[in-house]
């Protein structure tokens, strides 16, 4: 059975086909700049093609990812036809989704109707159901939402200290992002760790250009680092994460900007870029060897605040099993993990250095054996979870 993982931005389309049987990644893929004047395609099974051409909607985007699925040459499935179900990811679901669906017409408004909660990511993903419900007349499709895994919080984690009744009109509260990942590595840290899942306490650490932090208690998810929007929480690397709500009416008032303008910057000129202007990690680790302060700051900075919510995190846990880092930076900056974690031996969090930067990307501990809280690093795998939530969905 092939299950095709959709991830339709306002200007992209990530794919990707499973075979469930195996597990195994058939092909995957990005189609971007849709809209714009030149676009481009990858596709990578065995081997990468990458083309550019004009892609003016979803729809020729979408057209040429069936074009190369299918291809004589390049192809890994005859016809479409043997794609069995489409899943998928939505970023925000608000109070309206409390798990995977499968997609009709009320489904589809409720999409809509949450795009105030993510105007720059729900817009796209109901153009990518449209689309690929015309091109896949008859096929069943569903929806994964991220924020979905973080609707176990209590209230008293949820929401915010302001008036309850912007709460009532607009479900002003905390909604996390990320919960694919955190619910995907959750679980594949208590196999890890040989314990149920429903019986772990675990931090997940979800480090890329967007990250978050999560606390799961027992299996579900207890508190997220993220708000209403993918802007709280730690530094980012554009995104400014957690700060004094004041500041945006401070900036507002000197440079003139509307309160629009001045999220906008938070969200696309801040976090390390606006540290050291750059998000690069690989460029801020360079420059931090040349003796470039700022750089040093910006990493000092974000290692500080990841640091600063697994001890919280731990207090409201009260006893931790592990610690887990995943997505691009988590998997793949060793430095970056290090100076997070770095002076908590007291606390029974260790890193071993070698097992540290050798990791060989298998799910595996990189602290001391003798260490009360284990940490590991597990690889990501969002579009299996939104797969495996699929064939769960529709009884596949």
């Amino acid at each position: 059975m092939k299950i095709l993982v959709i991830n339709a931005g306002s200007s992209s389309i990530k794919y990707q086909l499973l075979d469930m049987a195996s597990g195994n990644d058939l092909a995957s893929g990005i189609v971007e700049r849709i809209g714009e004047e030149m676009g481009s395609i990858s596709y990578k099974t065995s081997e990468k093609y990458t083309a550019e051409q004009p892609f003016p909607t979803h729809r020729e985007g979408m057209v040429e990812v069936i074009n190369l699925l299918t291809d004589a040459d390049k192809g890994v499935v005859k016809d479409k036809a043997e794609i069995a179900a489409i899943g998928h990811r939505i970023v925000h679901g608000g109070e309206l989704f409390f798990e995977p669906v499968e997609v009709d017409e009320k489904v589809l408004q409720g999409i809509r109707d949450c795009i105030p909660l993510a105007p720059l990511h729900n817009p796209g993903h109901v153009i990518g159901i449209e689309t690929a419900m015309e091109l896949f007349p008859g096929v069943r499709q569903v929806v994964v939402f991220d924020t979905s895994f973080h609707q176990t919080m209590e209230p008293k984690a949820y929401m915010y200290g302001v008036p309850y009744e912007y709460y009532e009109k607009w479900g002003l509260r905390r909604y996390g992002a990320h919960g694919t990942s955190h619910k995907y590595v959750a679980r594949e840290t208590a196999k890890l760790i040989g314990k149920p899942l429903e019986e772990s306490n675990i931090i997940t650490v979800h480090l890329g250009n967007g990250a978050s932090i999560s606390a799961v208690k027992n299996g579900k998810c207890y508190d997220t680092s993220m708000g209403l929007t993918p802007l709280g929480g730690i530094i980012m690397g554009t995104r400014c994460g957690d700060i004094d709500p004041a500041i945006v009416g401070f900036i507002a008032e000197r440079t003139g900007q509307s309160a629009a303008e001045v999220v906008a910057t938070l969200t696309n000129e801040s976090g390390l870029k606006g540290i050291c202007g750059s998000n690069d990690l690989r460029d801020i680790h360079a420059r931090i060897e040349e003796g470039d302060e700022k750089a040093k700051l910006a990493l000092d900075m974000a290692c500080h605040r990841v640091r600063q919510f697994i001890g919280a995190y731990a207090f409201e846990l009260g006893h931790v099993d592990a610690i887990v880092f995943t997505a691009g930076i988590g998997e793949n900056d060793e430095i970056y993990r290090e100076n997070c974690l770095s002076g908590l031996e007291n606390f029974g969090i260790t890193i071993n250095k070698e097992k540290n930067e050798n990791w060989d990307r298998t799910p595996s501990f990189i602290s001391e054996d003798d260490g009360a809280v284990k940490v590991a690093i597990i690889a990501t795998n969002e579009e299996l979870e939104i797969a495996n939530d699929t064939v769960a969905v529709l009884g596949l």
